[in-house]
């Protein structure tokens, strides 16, 4: 029984392993990433131009309803674990100089896998890498560099709704004089969100990230005593602690109002209805990071982003209107909440009245 031949060229080497990591063989996708190692592709490029894509396209196909939740974490969980299995790949031997970086993701961040390339990629690169995974709360994140001596961290974020999470894992670091290199799709293309809440630097990709931590990111001026809300004093109004601390009540009114506003949920089945609670309090919760970082766009995006996934659904992009009617009604005394929410509103009547596609939005 001959082998099958080694693949090296990228676009078949990525469409061969969509096909297996959708087709839960986790066997395959090992076989053909070692396959292409043992045919000369380097870890970096399987890591980053085979595996990096084939991951990103399972997200779009989870928001245009190609792939179920289920299906979507079990291809994650192949591609997480042939990462693992490339770890141990005779390719993958770098020398180690005496860099060292921390790799993390912010608290109640469970999106782990950009992380976890970076962290291959960095230790391929030759750094002593403590990669700490999803999730890590900034008290325990802290506690590990005190102890670590690394050279800086990086924080990662898939999801906007982390970034106060982010903004007190920043600041946290940089008081202990540890500088942080902020990446991930939650502080914005541009990496905006990441220089408004003071990180150190940002990167694009792992790549990007890689040079820039080998070119040395400057440690933070301990003497400043910077604070969290010397970043933000808008804060100081205190729209966002009070929508955050409301966001219960908030979520319950909107779903009151909907019961008379909305004619349609008289019609909705009990899960329907538990999704329907589902989206207001991610409505909910945006809104508020919205309010924390002052931004319009963040919000909008966010709606944006919603009604192309429910229109995937078969759900009327129009039925998020009322729902952001009752919320704006709640907040009647928060001119920034109205703001935002009336941005989304004009931006959603001009999607359903078009019926375009949804502008491309990142959360």
């Amino acid at each position: 029984m001959t082998s099958a031949p080694t693949v090296t060229d990228l676009p078949t080497l990525r469409d061969r392993l969509w096909a297996a990591v959708t087709g839960r063989d986790e066997y395959a996708a090992a076989d053909l990433v070692m396959s292409a190692l043992d045919g000369g592709v380097t870890p970096e490029t399987v890591l980053l131009d085979v595996i990096a894509p084939v991951q990103s396209e399972i997200g779009r196909a989870w928001e245009a309803d190609r792939l179920t939740v289920a299906q979507e974490h079990a291809a994650t969980a192949i591609a997480d674990r042939v990462i693992a299995a490339l770890a141990h790949h005779p390719a993958h031997r770098p020398e180690r100089h005496d860099g060292r970086i921390t790799v993390a993701c912010v608290d109640r961040e469970w999106h782990v896998l950009p992380a976890r390339l970076l962290a291959e990629v960095l230790t391929l690169r030759g750094w002593q890498v403590d990669f700490l995974g999803a999730q890590v709360p900034t008290p325990h994140l802290v506690a590990h560099l005190h102890h670590s001596g690394a050279d800086a961290v990086a924080l990662s974020s898939s999801i906007s709704a982390r970034l106060p999470a982010a903004h007190t894992a920043i600041t946290a670091c940089q008081a202990i004089g540890v500088p942080v290199l902020a990446g991930g799709a939650a502080f914005g293309p541009d990496g905006r969100y990441a220089r408004l809440l003071g990180a150190n630097a940002w990167a694009p990709d792992a790549r990007a990230a890689a040079r820039q931590l080998a070119e040395g990111i400057p440690a933070p001026d301990l003497a400043t005593g910077r604070l969290e809300v010397d970043d933000l004093p808008h804060l100081m109004d205190q729209e966002y602690t009070l929508v955050a601390r409301s966001r219960g009540r908030l979520v319950r009114g909107v779903l009151t109002r909907l019961e008379t506003d909305f004619p349609a949920m008289a019609r909705y089945t009990g899960p329907q209805r538990e999704r329907t609670a589902e989206d207001v309090a991610h409505i909910v919760e945006f809104l508020g990071v919205a309010l924390y970082t002052d931004s319009d766009d963040l919000f909008a995006d966010f709606i944006a982003w919603t009604a192309g996934v429910l229109a995937a659904r078969r759900v009327p992009a129009r039925s998020l209107r009322p729902a952001l009617d009752a919320l704006d009604a709640q907040l009647r005394d928060f001119p920034r909440a109205h703001r935002i929410l009336d941005r989304a509103r004009r931006d959603l009547d001009e999607y359903v009245t078009s019926a375009d596609q949804p502008p491309g939005a990142t959360v």
